[in-house]
């Protein structure tokens, strides 16, 4: 057999694994990719009702909202963006607060996402971690460390210290972590701040 009918055969050889890896591919995508998506709204709605979960019969309702352009570019500074919004409410049907999906592009390992829920009188009501991948032992701390000091505190913005928390406004870093604190705080403040421009406030 010539030399250039053996480098057809092995094309051709070529051609029909790509395009049976490609096909298959394809399949795995396809039968994956209905349980992958329930999976992840599944962890949102559970994200969501973790932030309220001191009120009772609360149901959620996807906004179509953004943060004004001054937000934005303001809160972009900072390596923050603000996800999707939900309106809470309660069983009367009455406006119970927000649920604000915010992210930190400046995280020790990369981004960070939480849901924080605030009350329609602007308490931080909770926050629930969603996406993390910091150090373990340090960063990966955030949920048992940062989490439990931001329940239920009445301010406009949170501030952190290495010197311990003794204001409303105030939490205590996680020590040995100070970027994911940092992350992890000015997220918590971009989904402050646009609660705030949610219910009226005065963002421009």
């Amino acid at each position: 057999m010539d030399k250039r009918k053996v480098m057809l055969q092995e094309a051709l050889i070529l051609t029909v694994i790509t395009l049976f890896s490609g096909l298959l591919l394809g399949f795995v995508h396809e039968l994956t990719k209905d349980p992958i998506q329930k999976q992840e709204q599944l962890a949102i709605q559970n994200a969501c009702q973790e932030v309220f979960s001191n009120q009772q019969d609360v149901t959620f309702i996807e906004q179509q909202s953004e943060p004004t352009l001054y937000l934005k570019e303001d809160l972009e500074k900072q390596g923050v963006s603000i996800g999707k919004v939900w309106e809470a409410m309660d069983a009367d049907g009455v406006p119970a607060g927000y649920v604000i999906e915010t992210a930190s592009s400046e995280g020790y390992g990369g981004n960070i996402t939480l849901y924080v829920g605030v009350t329609m009188d602007g308490v931080l009501n909770d926050v629930s971690i969603l996406n993390i991948s910091e150090t373990p032992g340090l960063g990966m701390r955030a949920s048992e460390v940062l989490v439990p000091q931001l329940r239920n505190k009445a301010v406009d913005l949170i501030e952190y210290t290495k010197t311990g928390a003794d204001e409303e406004d105030e939490i205590d870093a996680i020590s040995g972590a100070t970027i994911t604190t940092k992350a992890v705080t000015n997220a918590v403040n971009g989904a402050l701040r646009m609660a705030k421009e949610l219910r009226g406030g005065d963002e421009e």
